[in-house]
């Protein structure tokens, strides 16, 4: 076989020289007629199996349309003139989806909406924030509010809140906390109204100091004690943290005030009784005193020294064998009023250590000099005492006016409950023995016992039992007074 000029293979350069043979049906071959000569099939046949190789090996080509047969082409011109209309339909829906959507995001997403500020419509784009329409007009020119120190200072003329705004009109209208501006959505046909900012103040580190409790001193009785225990309060106390400035801000807790209750001893029922009390003992006076009141069946209190008792422990004692109470006149007879708070603990303390010492009991009551017991002395040791006890009647037996005169003062100013006032040291108390006889004779006939004064606040009733038994103790939760 031969090729073209194409490389393609000739259909012509598949015929051969050698005469197509005629092939007769043997059932319609005439009679007589001449076979085919012997071996003309086999190459016919090898003739047409090379032409079909030959076609087969050409490259497959598209005819066009044209020259396909009619009732074809008509068929394809059907197919694609039918798809037009779906294309228009298509088309048309995708129009009206896009014109959809962009409605859609604009009633949604774009549009804007009608909002009253300050009785002036706005428009603001639907979904807007109060802090979105205060930026986009302004904040409507309101002012900034200040900022001040702790101490009431401006700090910074524009250093407070933007603005202020409230959301709602009458009843309805309430204020809208700047923190929530970029979190609130306005809403159509809402009511805003904005005004200027409030003025605020600086940062500040807050704590709280305890605050002592004060002190409250009654007045007019001979017996002093404490009525109420004070208490500690707390007080704010704020630190600026841009000015420095430190302000007290008031009572977080108010402190419970120390009380110091006086009164006079009233014991009740229909006998009268009186308290004898002797100061400044013990001394070369003591133990006549004692014998006089063993004789008349008389009690007494002594105020004792503590320096005094240290140095005659023995009369201490006796004081107590004979069933009086014993009490302190301070250590060194100083005046409680005049020293410093170290040394008032100490002059009461060191007093109380002598006679607990020299008696084996440990008193709490005391007598201070010329009864001066302060506010001051009361706040700085009124958890060492139990009482500070003063007198109704003054003997004024310090002056030595005489036996006589000393009993006559005692006599004529007695009453029930009351306590008097005399010496067993400290000087000559000789005519104090003298008298003494004649005193507790006196008061005895007027139907007036004598007791010690734990026990005349006992027949009292009124006074608080710890010290009456002279067992005060301050409360762990209270507090002493600043005074």
């Amino acid at each position: 076989m031969k090729t073209n000029n194409q490389g393609r293979y000739s259909a012509k350069a598949c015929r051969v020289s050698t005469p197509r043979a005629t092939v007769t049906p043997r059932s319609s071959a005439a009679p007589g007629a001449a076979a085919p000569r012997q071996g003309s099939a086999p190459r016919l046949a090898a003739t047409r199996s090379a032409c079909t190789r030959a076609e087969a090996a050409r490259p497959a080509t598209v005819q066009p349309a044209s020259s396909y047969p009619r009732h074809i082409r008509s068929t394809q011109t059907s197919a694609v003139a039918g798809s037009a209309p779906l294309k228009a339909v298509l088309a048309a829906f995708a129009g009206v989806a896009l014109l959809a959507g962009l409605a859609y995001g604009y009633f949604t997403f774009w549009r804007s909406v009608p909002v009253m500020v300050n009785g002036e419509e706005v428009r603001a784009r639907i979904h807007s924030s109060v802090e979105d329409v205060l930026k986009g007009n302004n904040y409507f020119d309101v002012k900034l509010g200040r900022l001040f120190s702790v101490g009431g200072n401006v700090l910074k003329e524009d250093g407070g809140e933007r603005c202020s705004v409230t959301l709602g009109e009458g009843e309805r209208a309430a204020p809208l906390e700047p923190s929530k501006f970029a979190e609130t959505e306005v809403a159509e046909g809402d009511v805003l109204a904005v005004s200027d900012g409030v003025d605020v103040t600086e940062p500040y580190v807050e704590a709280a100091e305890p605050i002592a409790p004060g002190l409250q001193m009654e007045a007019g009785g001979a017996i002093q004690y404490v009525k109420q225990w004070g208490r500690a309060g707390k007080q704010g106390v704020w630190t600026g943290e841009q000015s420095g400035e430190v302000v007290d801000k008031g009572f977080i807790e108010e402190p419970q005030d120390l009380i110091i209750g006086s009164k006079n001893a009233q014991p009740s029922g229909s006998k009268k009784y009186m308290a004898l009390t002797f100061d400044d003992g013990p001394s070369q006076y003591t133990q006549a005193i004692l014998d006089i009141l063993a004789q008349k069946g008389a009690k007494a209190t002594f105020f004792n020294l503590g320096t005094s008792a240290g140095g005659s422990p023995a009369l201490v004692k006796a004081v107590v064998d004979g069933g009086h109470e014993l009490a302190s006149h301070t250590n060194a007879h100083k005046n409680l009023s005049t020293v410093g708070a170290d040394e008032l603990r100490a002059e009461i303390s060191t007093a109380f250590d002598a006679l607990q010492n020299a008696s084996g009991v440990r008193p709490q009551m005391i007598r201070a000099l010329y009864g001066a017991f302060t506010a001051t002395e009361w706040a700085g040791s009124g958890d060492l005492v139990s009482c500070n006890v003063l007198w109704n009647i003054d003997a004024l037996d310090w002056k030595l006016p005489g036996p006589g005169v000393i009993t006559e003062t005692v006599l004529k100013k007695a009453f029930n409950g009351a306590i008097a006032l005399m010496h067993d040291g400290g000087g000559n108390r000789q005519q104090n023995i003298e008298a003494l006889p004649g005193i507790i004779d006196g008061l005895h006939d007027a139907g007036c016992g004598l007791v010690t004064v734990s026990e005349l606040m006992r027949l009292d009733g009124t006074f608080p039992e710890d010290v009456v038994k002279g067992t005060v103790k301050m409360p762990e939760d209270a507090a002493m007074s600043a005074v």
